[in-house]
């Protein structure tokens, strides 16, 4: 089974490769982005809850995330192999992404991280709100997605150095270049 982690500050291009990756290697894509925006489409009970989470920038409660996820990979058990996108955002999730993973035999085959700078970032998310209409993509709220990607989230990218399955992508230029480079790293596992 092949599981991915695509990582990358919000705006680095992770929603755009995955959707190629999984064309390419008929993964099942698990956004935990998506996850939240379909409970709070669908004004389920979570939903609310994520909604005022996430309107005031915040990151969701890792037990809410993980047993959402763990939801999304159980509905898939004939599954060639998963991308994680958005997740794990911190080394507690990354721990227990490995556990539950353990359990039905199987792990992370490969994490890679969209480099991007900052600048790049705003322009990019700049671009996507007025495309998108996305609430989390308002100036304020981007500042603080972002900031907490630089202090919190990218703690996680040692974790999986430490296993020997951490690859980085430069995140910047033309979109079939990278998903090559991405590829090229994926086709060796």
């Amino acid at each position: 089974m092949l599981n991915l982690v695509i990582f990358g500050p919000p705006g680095a291009g992770k929603g755009t490769q995955s959707a190629k990756l999984i064309e390419k290697y008929q993964l099942i894509h698990i956004s935990t982005g998506d996850i939240f925006r379909a409970h709070i489409k669908g004004q389920t009970p979570l939903g609310q809850q994520v909604s005022q989470i996430i309107a005031e920038g915040n990151l969701v409660p890792d037990s809410i995330t993980i047993a959402m996820l763990e939801e999304e990979v159980k509905k898939n058990p004939e599954a060639k192999g998963f991308i994680f996108d958005g997740f794990p955002r911190t080394v507690a999730q990354a721990e227990a992404l490995d556990a539950f993973l353990e359990g039905i035999n199987t792990s992370i085959s490969v994490v890679i991280a969209l480099d991007v700078n900052e600048d790049e970032l705003k322009a990019r998310i700049a671009k996507r709100r007025e495309i998108s209409g996305r609430s989390d993509d308002d100036a304020d709220k981007l500042v603080k997605r972002i900031d907490e990607y630089f202090t919190k989230t990218i703690h996680v990218l040692p974790y999986y150095e430490a296993q020997g399955k951490l690859s980085k992508v430069d995140g910047i230029g033309d979109i079939d270049t990278i998903f090559k480079n991405l590829t090229d790293i994926i086709d060796n596992y």
